[in-house]
């Protein structure tokens, strides 16, 4: 008989066989499924994150905020150099009127539905022009704030994940009242976490007078941004500061943001996988103890170690198959797609949903392989050693 041949029969024989061990077969499928989607939670949250900070960049806005800044918190741009950088080449116009934003981002309480706790929001004040800059935003119910009141716009997907803001309410936030007159949408991006109000009227409440934070300035082109920023670093007035389209900064902001869970995917992920590891080598140690008088018949009828060693990897790497299907399948089920929201870069609620990519879910493929492959190799080998006189005479 040809060694295919005899793989074939083995492997049959093995697959026919694991009813006599379904506790231990169930048991190592649940534990390889459970590693799986832990590993899957982290990456699709982390994934759902990059999505969603990268995916709020134009390349034809620049962003300008201090060097050496991580997050708009941080960074500090006076009125002068708001005014200096209005004056630059490329710079997009509305008639005479140039289309930038200086920007203040300050953080306000908000109850969070899903717990009745309290979380940090972002709450920006934006210029005339600053919703003009955001083309992917759209408001969907009620206006946009009047200049120089104390009115607000919110993002939908802060509106989901905190209580207190509906269209049409009046809130207290830092002392002032607000009135809500206005809910806008950005899927997609982290323009749609946040609270919207005019510039002048925040600096004022907040007590921030005459300071911005960041300033956003539409080009009339991408390709106007490299004479921006030459421009903008030849100018000693202008020294202080680091221009970066919108997609260079939200994707910085999107790898200092997405490498925790990144890090914390794979070492959970990783140490679960060594818990189902374990279970596996228990699971094919004990099936080739139960086929130890059909391994010792086949060899004196003339199958190979080799059948028997690949005949017992099949079956590992089917029971870890099976359970890296049964796992990805509970992270479509429990998780992908839904909304969620964690500490952004400026220690803000940032609103995202669960992303499962193509990647993702290849990734957790392999990690389920490793698992079949290396809780194979032993027992294979066990297998492939079995002595046919001696486990027959103990018969």
């Amino acid at each position: 008989m040809s060694l295919l041949k005899q793989i074939g029969a083995v492997t049959a024989l093995n697959v026919r066989s694991i009813p006599r061990r379904a506790a231990m077969s169930v048991a190592s499928v649940v534990a390889v499924a459970l590693a799986i989607t832990v590993l899957l939670f982290f990456l699709a949250l982390s994934n759902g994150l990059r999505r969603t900070v990268e995916g709020s960049g134009a390349q034809d806005v620049a962003i300008v905020i201090r060097e050496g800044s991580n997050a708009e918190l941080n960074s500090v741009v006076t009125r002068d150099q708001l005014n200096i950088l209005a004056t630059g080449p490329g710079v997009a116009r509305q008639g005479a009127r140039p289309v930038v934003s200086g920007e203040l981002l300050v953080i306000v309480d908000g109850i969070k539905r899903s717990t009745g706790t309290k979380a940090n929001m972002p709450f920006r004040g934006i210029g005339p022009e600053g919703l003009s800059l955001r083309r992917s935003v759209r408001i969907t119910q009620g206006r946009m704030f009047r200049p120089g009141t104390n009115e607000i716009i919110v993002g939908a997907g802060l509106l989901r994940e905190f209580a207190g803001f509906e269209f049409g309410k009046a809130i207290r936030l830092r002392g002032g009242t607000w009135q809500v007159v206005g809910v806008f949408e950005a899927p997609g991006t982290v323009f749609d976490s946040e609270l919207w109000a005019d510039i002048a009227v925040t600096q004022s409440l907040f007590n921030r007078p005459n300071v911005y934070q960041t300033m956003r300035v539409q080009l009339t082109s991408a390709q106007d941004m490299p004479a921006f920023k030459a421009w903008a670093r030849g100018d000693p007035r202008l020294n202080q500061l680091e221009v970066l389209s919108e997609r260079e900064y939200y994707a910085r902001q999107a790898s200092q943001s997405t490498a925790q869970f990144t890090f914390i995917a794979w070492a959970l992920g990783i140490t679960m996988a060594i818990g189902a590891l374990a279970g596996a080598l228990n699971t094919m140690y004990a099936s080739v103890a139960a086929r130890s008088t059909e391994i010792a018949t086949l060899r004196i009828i003339g199958f190979s170690g080799y059948a028997a060693f690949v005949g017992t990897m099949v079956e590992a790497l089917a029971l870890s198959v099976l359970g890296g299907l049964l796992g990805i399948g509970l992270a479509f089920a429990a998780f992908n797609g839904r909304t969620t929201s964690t500490l952004g870069a400026g220690f803000t609620q940032l609103v995202f949903k669960f992303d499962l990519s193509a990647a993702t879910v290849a990734s957790a493929i392999v990690l389920a392989l490793v698992i079949g492959l290396v809780g194979g190799v032993l027992p294979g080998v066990r297998a492939a050693r079995q002595r046919p006189q001696l486990e027959l005479a103990a018969q």
